[in-house]
């Protein structure tokens, strides 16, 4: 498999990376570091996959993710993430979102996303380990500030806490 792809991604050096892997496996790759410029550079460039970041700096993917459906149906489009939830995995979906994965993810793993067209009715289910208190917390915060675009002062509104104690929380790394 090999095509055109877009990179949204505000991490360089994690785009160059991947940028770098998919141009050795023969996709012709170009990158924007937020949404601005997206109709611009799918005009020109003509991508028919795109790998999308969910945050994008103060930024949603999620705006990229319907953009891009937008101005192309077809486009398979695989969102990454490192604030995986249930609620924005839904959500990229039903914005045209081809699949939705978590970070880290490689180029192995990103190409089998592009390749995946249908769900599996025959997935095992398995019973999920509970969720800690720490991980819940986590996944309302994010969600939270989804919800607002990004905007700290409200996010701390809406969850009931002083905006530095939610800037430290959100500094501190999610260890599940």
């Amino acid at each position: 498999m090999s095509g055109r792809l877009l990179i949204v991604e505000d991490d360089a050096n994690f785009a160059r990376t991947l940028g770098r892997s998919f141009e050795r496996r023969g996709y012709a790759v170009t990158m924007l570091p937020s949404p601005e410029g997206i109709e611009a550079t799918v005009a020109a460039f003509a991508p028919d996959h795109a790998v999308v970041d969910l945050r994008l700096g103060g930024a949603s993917g999620l705006s990229c993710v319907a953009t891009l459906h937008a101005l192309d149906p077809a486009m398979r489009i695989v969102v990454l993430t490192g604030f995986a939830s249930i609620a924005t995995a839904v959500e990229a979906i039903k914005l045209g979102a081809t699949n939705y994965l978590t970070k880290p993810a490689n180029t192995d793993d990103i190409e089998a996303a592009f390749a995946r067209v249908d769900g599996d009715a025959g997935a095992t289910i398995a019973a999920a380990p509970p969720t800690s208190i720490k991980t819940l917390e986590w996944e309302h915060i994010h969600q939270t500030l989804a919800d607002v675009d990004f905007n700290i002062s409200e996010a701390a509104r809406r969850l009931g806490m002083h905006r530095r104690t939610l800037a430290r929380k959100l500094d501190k790394k999610h260890m599940g």
